[in-house]
């Protein structure tokens, strides 16, 4: 075996230790997440996150390197986007087709820069609703869905039920909604299926975008600032914020060759989510290097 494969060997072991390691910490029994201050350095066991809920599952070998609190359902805020912007291509409506914010898509807490009498096309709003997490943009997607807004949110449902997301529920196609649940697990589920459409993959993962409203041209950017960074190789992504569900972060991305879906809710400040995901990259890493044999001599 060459040094590589012998690397690679002794990665995959560590890495199966740390998951059966850290497996066996949570089998006492499941709380429900609440803040968590640092336990700690990182450990072979456990990277040292603040997200209360989370999980980290290396999808090439299918196998679960971290969790906490994976099988709870919890609010996820605007990750629900994931799953609208899927219902929404599976109905394989024109992308092209123009559609009209309305004063029904402003609701009370939708803060928004499109005005009702906006017209952009059914592309452009899933682009903005992926990219900037624009929450208009989103209701008039599920308003415009096959049979209104109650279709669209059963379409939801059923495709969670689908995709084998046992805790799930949705409400609305926002995210705003505190009925919106759901836990690491499921929404593992979703960040994968997600990947898998070349739409969703792109307008996720783009890092400016601009539309034309009137005269004027506006201007987005994405809410993940990760995106940008190009150290990092990031397929699809989402974020999230309600006061009930925290910061949220779910993505699929690459590290060390292999894809990897990472999964943090309920992170306690502005910061922390994108903290936590480069602190599971930096423990990928470490325990990569802790399996570097020694050169020969």
């Amino acid at each position: 075996m060459n040094h590589f494969g012998l690397r690679t060997t002794a990665f995959a072991g560590l890495l199966l230790a740390a998951a059966a390691c850290h497996a066996a910490a949570l089998s006492g029994g499941t709380a429900l997440p609440v803040h968590l201050k640092y336990a700690g350095r990182a450990s072979p066991a456990a990277p040292a996150l603040r997200s209360s809920a989370a999980l980290v599952l290396d999808a090439t070998h299918s196998s679960v390197l971290y969790s906490r609190h994976s099988d709870v359902a919890v609010p996820i805020a605007s990750i629900t986007k994931l799953m609208t912007a899927l219902v929404v291509m599976d109905a394989a409506q024109p992308l092209d087709e123009p559609l009209e914010i309305t004063a029904e898509d402003r609701g009370p807490r939708r803060g928004s820069r499109l005005t009702p009498g906006t017209s952009l096309s059914r592309g452009e709003l899933l682009h903005l609703a992926l990219m900037s997490s624009e929450n208009r943009a989103a209701h008039a997607l599920g308003r415009n869905y096959p049979g209104g807004l109650p279709a669209c949110v059963e379409a939801m449902n059923a495709k969670a039920r689908e995709l084998g997301m046992t805790a799930a529920h949705f409400a609305e196609p926002t995210g705003l909604s505190d009925e919106n649940v759901a836990s690491p697990e499921d929404l593992s589920k979703l960040v994968m299926a997600a990947a898998k459409v070349p739409q969703i993959r792109e307008y996720s993962t783009d890092t400016r975008f601009q539309v034309r409203v009137g005269r004027r041209m506006m201007r987005y950017g994405n809410t993940d600032s990760l995106v940008s960074r190009p150290d990092w190789k990031i397929e699809v992504q989402k974020t999230g914020y309600i006061s009930r569900a925290g910061r949220c972060l779910v993505m699929q991305t690459v590290i060390e060759d292999r894809t990897i879906v990472i999964v943090l809710l309920h992170s306690f400040g502005k910061h922390t989510r994108v903290a936590d995901a480069r602190r599971v990259r930096k423990w990928m890493e470490a325990m990569l290097l802790q399996a570097t044999p020694p050169a020969s001599t």
